[in-house]
């Protein structure tokens, strides 16, 4: 049996040329109960198409973590590991998860409060709110005209110790009705895009990287990340920009020294493009929000130094300087016209190849619409694949 995959709805704004390898409806397919033979085809689709929808699923927490682990059978423990301890109470995670009880790698996510939900009595749910975490928010005026503003560009990951996960998969349960928002950027292009209530938003990790300039491209080729330790802890006092891409240089993370006990050797230093394993491409990965430095290997033998950016390599320890590198190779792939905003409905099962797209949820709901949905992602069992050597050739 072959599965039947059919291009994702896009709404006008997209600009369907940067498209046509993003995202698929799967149909006559339960996702919950996939033969090895239909799993592997499903697994080199998500890989190929970094986003499937499955429609009027019925999915247990049960089947949807196994679904999640069959992706990297050796992972285990959710994405953020399965136990919250005091120190971690204060991540700017914390408020936004409730573990199910009997399947602790999924977790219950959404708005206002769930009674009596797989083992939860009572679940009282808030959906992420600019709000709360940008330096500056749309007026409560603008709000109740439906504005609203993309909350936080992130790849799902602890960033510290444990390894991204490969594949999230997301539930719709409960999902209210209401009308469609504007999300603004508020950063002085004019830049807005009309948006599904309660929308999660994505853009293409390989197109961040494709549309870049040859001395970003080099750049990126070239460069690995360093992440804070505790990294949502330690931003938790900052606040994001307008675009949610990032943090305003403020000084207000938290001082190492106040952080959760961690250690050298358990921060992440990751590379800026990750390999896709299926198609070979490169991927931008990089969770903005998280990063503390850049390190920038040097131009590879015979590359031409001529418009190249630290030729000779570089360790950028300087906040600002890192921020404002990424921002430059990240903003313009969340232009409008490069964004996908899934048009959630009950029942509805997303899977998105984590390491290869950014998210992330937009908009504002009232205490009385409440939404309910199950995320699963699994810490996984290797860090992402860099550039190889010939890539960066090809590029830097």
């Amino acid at each position: 049996m072959t599965i039947e995959l059919v291009a994702l709805p896009l709404p006008p704004t997209a600009d369907a040329s940067k498209f046509t390898d993003f995202g698929r409806e799967v149909r006559g397919v339960d996702p919950g109960s996939l033969s090895p033979e239909l799993f592997e085809q499903i697994r080199d689709a998500l890989y190929k198409y970094d986003a499937l929808l499955f429609r009027n699923v019925k999915l247990t927490p049960e089947q949807q973590y196994a679904l999640t682990k069959a992706f990297d059978p050796e992972s285990e423990s959710y994405g953020h590991g399965n136990n919250k301890t005091e120190s971690t109470k204060k991540s700017i995670l914390h408020p936004d998860l409730k573990t199910i009880p009997r399947v602790p790698q999924v977790q219950l996510i959404g708005n206002g409060t769930v009674y009596n939900h797989e083992g939860l009595a009572e679940a009282m749910l808030k959906h992420p709110s600019h709000t709360t975490f940008h330096k500056t928010r749309v007026t409560p005026e603008d709000e109740a005209k439906g504005i609203t503003r993309f909350y936080r560009w992130h790849i799902d990951a602890a960033l510290y110790d444990l390894s991204p996960p490969k594949v999230t998969t997301l539930y719709g349960i409960h999902v209210p009705k209401g009308d469609h928002q504007i999300c603004r950027y508020d950063d002085g292009t004019g830049d807005e895009l009309e948006v599904p209530l309660g929308t999660t938003a994505f853009v293409s990790g390989k197109t961040m990287f494709d549309i870049l300039p040859k001395d970003l491209k080099s750049l990126a080729v070239r460069s690995k990340v360093r992440y804070a330790p505790h990294p949502y802890v330690w931003m938790a006092p900052a606040h994001a920009l307008p675009t949610g891409l990032g943090i305003e240089n403020e000084g207000l993370e938290l001082p190492l020294s106040e952080l959760p006990p961690w250690e050298e050797a358990r921060r992440k230093t990751l590379p800026v493009v990750w390999k896709n394993p299926v198609t070979g491409n490169l991927h931008f990965q990089v969770h903005p929000c998280g990063a503390a430095e850049l390190i920038v290997d040097p131009l590879p033998a015979g590359a031409s130094r001529e418009g190249a950016l630290y030729p000779d390599g570089a360790h950028i320890t300087d906040l600002k300087e890192v921020r404002d590198l990424l921002y430059k190779m990240q903003r313009p792939a969340i232009a409008p016209k490069l964004v996908y905003p899934h048009d959630w409905r009950e029942d509805d099962l997303v899977l998105f190849h984590n390491r290869g797209v950014l998210h992330t949820v937009v908009g504002a709901f009232t205490k009385e619409q409440v939404r309910a949905f199950h995320q699963c992602n699994l810490a996984a069992s290797d860090d992402p694949a860099g550039p190889t050597e010939e890539d960066v050739k090809a590029y830097a």
